[in-house]
């Protein structure tokens, strides 16, 4: 892999910076999603440098690796973030189908809706900026987004790592010496919750690891939750 230039990534990284500097600058309510992957750590990283205070929030699914929450709580250690856990209104063991099996198994996108798009829309509603990480190169669905775009319930997306690709996260990563999910060196690149995630298995995009079989590509976080989506 040949090494990308150390200035080109802190230029882009201060772009990054100066933009949520700008939102605050201007009075806006500014939070963060993370999935605590390797991949989430450039822009983590970014947002320590803002303000330590920004909330960063994640969904504790309940179905979520127990290597995903310690190192969710590494990394607010690490970074000094502001991490907090938000919980699905609907307790798990009422997750069931008819069937009586859990509703990944039968309806993921509603899965989704109940672990990760309904206890976010509460956090949409008290903010203006909402900064998440997503990257063109990681689905369809991501490439046709825009840096900044409206979301549901009046909050703004801003996408700061859109024109990233995984090289300049490795090596951004790299350069400042940050760790990497424990789940990686196993084969993990795509890491969600534990029914809905398998190791990566071709030279592709590693998110087709995820739902691996299902019609489904997006948890409902960058589809319902944009302006428009369903």
């Amino acid at each position: 892999m040949d090494i990308l230039d150390k200035k080109y990534l802190e230029r882009r990284a201060d772009e990054v910076v100066e933009q949520l500097h700008a939102y605050l600058d201007a009075g806006k309510k500014v939070f963060t999603t993370s999935s605590f992957q390797s991949q989430s750590l450039p822009l983590l990283h970014m947002i320590s440098r803002v303000d330590r205070d920004i909330p960063v929030y994640y969904t504790n699914t309940g179905f979520l690796f127990a290597q995903t929450i310690r190192f969710a709580d590494q990394l607010a250690d690490q970074l000094g973030l502001n991490v907090i856990a938000l919980r699905p209104e609907v307790p798990k063991i009422k997750q069931l189908d008819r069937e009586k099996r859990f509703l990944y198994a039968s309806d993921p996108d509603h899965c989704c809706y109940l672990n990760k798009v309904q206890p976010l829309e509460p956090v949409l509603r008290e903010n203006d900026i909402w900064v998440n990480g997503v990257r063109s190169d990681q689905s369809s669905v991501r490439a046709a987004m825009q840096v900044e775009e409206p979301a549901q319930h009046g909050c703004t997306r801003f996408h700061p790592m859109l024109e990233w690709d995984s090289r300049m996260v490795y090596f951004y990563r790299k350069n400042h010496d940050l760790p990497e999910h424990p789940m990686e060196a196993h084969g993990y690149l795509s890491i969600g919750c534990e029914p809905c995630t398998m190791k990566a298995f071709d030279d592709g995009n590693s998110r087709n690891a995820r739902w691996f079989g299902m019609n489904k590509t997006e948890c409902g976080l960058n589809t319902t939750l944009v302006s428009g989506g369903n």
